[in-house]
């Protein structure tokens, strides 16, 4: 049974590792960054309404798209000692919309959170903003 268990955390890890998908001329590619130290983790969840099956970047078609994507971030821990307090995750999900993607462009998603308040653009290649969130939702 120990074997097993092993086996199985193995597999999770390795498919977690798995290397990127070539890149699709004919399509836009959309990578994730996260600058500042306390923003953890931004990946793909949704795009046009449907599920992603892997959140580590877009792949999108030109055109118009809404991409979602989850962001965890710290913010500063509550309780009896305020700002001294162990920081605490909040989760939040984006919504971004852009009308303008163009085939074998590369666009950088990247978050950042100022406090409590989570936020995304979304820039091209030449690195001009190009969408910025429109929606949030966060859970904590």
């Amino acid at each position: 049974m120990r074997r097993l268990m092993l086996l199985l955390a193995a597999s999770i890890v390795a498919g977690c590792q798995s290397p990127l998908p070539a890149v699709n001329p004919q399509m836009a590619w959309i990578e994730f960054s996260t600058p500042f130290p306390n923003d953890k983790l931004l990946m793909a969840e949704r795009l046009d309404n449907q599920r992603m099956r892997d959140g580590r970047f877009f792949q999108v078609t030109p055109g118009s798209h809404e991409l979602i994507v989850r962001f965890d971030f710290e913010v500063p821990g509550g309780g009896g000692m305020g700002m001294m307090s162990a920081p605490t995750e909040r989760l939040c999900y984006l919504t971004i919309n852009y009308d303008h993607f163009e085939a074998g462009q590369r666009y950088v998603l990247e978050g950042r959170s100022i406090a409590f308040t989570p936020g995304a653009r979304l820039y091209n290649a030449k690195r001009e903003v190009v969408a910025e969130d429109r929606e949030s939702y966060c859970l904590m």
